[in-house]
């Protein structure tokens, strides 16, 4: 089985959910308003909804990059990738160099999956060769220095990003948030840093089932919460990323990653009475 990543479907709707340990914002409509003052719904939101539509929607899951002159220039002036990700003016104007080049159907965040771990306690940084460089968790010491996140506190500059990015883009054009799956974040924390093999988690899993799952756990609730904090300020569809569940057994996938992802999913759906659905990657 490998499950590379997930299309996240939000569902228009009138309830005013919220998580429980953010600051409470006015919702950001989920719909877009044309020209004419009419609500919306943006022709990506509508095809993964199933509509039928005139047209397959474009976009891509990695729009931002090197292959962009303009990200290059950036890049100069912001050589680390949490300076363009976090400064929330950066990392507006990232995610809508390839829209605006493109125009595509969905305008897609510049963020990364890791962004909200230091509102967990877990700190990280992302060395340009390198990549993602966590101080490895692998004990319950580790795992108690861990806590929820507020994700008004810890990542404001996410939501200041996604309105901005609703205001910025046509009404045509859907605005896309994402999450990383927690089997996939913990890869990260206990590797310490990208793997080939997965050595460490699978030696976790197989001599410390107990401890990979409070891990687990405490990712799976606070990434229902930064995700919620995402909806809530603009994004209309998420795209969840369990990337690296790929590497597991099938029997594996639904012991370590299957529960944690549908924990995140119905969080979503009980916060916002929103019905959801998943589309395979």
């Amino acid at each position: 089985m490998k499950l590379v990543s997930a299309l996240f479907l939000l569902s228009i709707s009138s309830a005013n959910g919220f998580s429980s340990t953010t600051a409470k914002p006015a919702n950001v409509p989920q719909t877009n308003t044309n020209a004419a003052g009419e609500q919306i719904d943006p022709l990506l939101i509508r095809a993964a909804r199933g509509e039928k539509t005139d047209r397959v929607p474009v976009w891509m899951m990695r729009q931002a990059g090197r292959h962009i002159k303009e990200y290059r220039d950036l890049c100069k002036k912001y050589p680390t990738f949490r300076e363009r990700s976090e400064i929330p003016d950066v990392a507006v104007e990232v995610s809508l160099q390839p829209w605006r080049n493109y125009q595509t159907d969905g305008c897609i965040l510049f963020s990364d999956i890791l962004t909200p771990l230091p509102g967990m306690g877990v700190e990280f940084d992302i060395d340009e060769k390198v990549g993602p460089v966590v101080k490895p968790m692998r004990s319950w010491d580790d795992v108690n220095k861990m806590h929820l996140i507020d994700p008004s506190t810890a990542a404001p500059f996410t939501g200041e990003a996604l309105r901005t990015l609703r205001e910025e883009v046509t009404p045509e054009t859907a605005v896309l948030g994402f999450v990383g799956c927690p089997y996939t974040l913990a890869t990260y924390l206990v590797e310490g840093k990208t793997s080939k093999e997965y050595l460490e988690i699978k030696k976790m899993a197989f001599t410390e089932p107990k401890l990979l799952h409070a891990i687990l756990k405490n990712l799976a609730e606070s990434i229902s919460e930064y995700a919620l904090y995402q909806i809530e300020n603009g994004a209309q569809l998420i795209q969840i990323f369990d990337s690296w569940a790929g590497h597991l057994s099938p029997r594996d996938y639904d012991e370590f990653a299957a529960p944690y992802q549908k924990m995140i999913l119905d969080k979503v759906c009980i916060s916002y009475c929103y019905l959801y659905e998943c589309v395979y990657l």
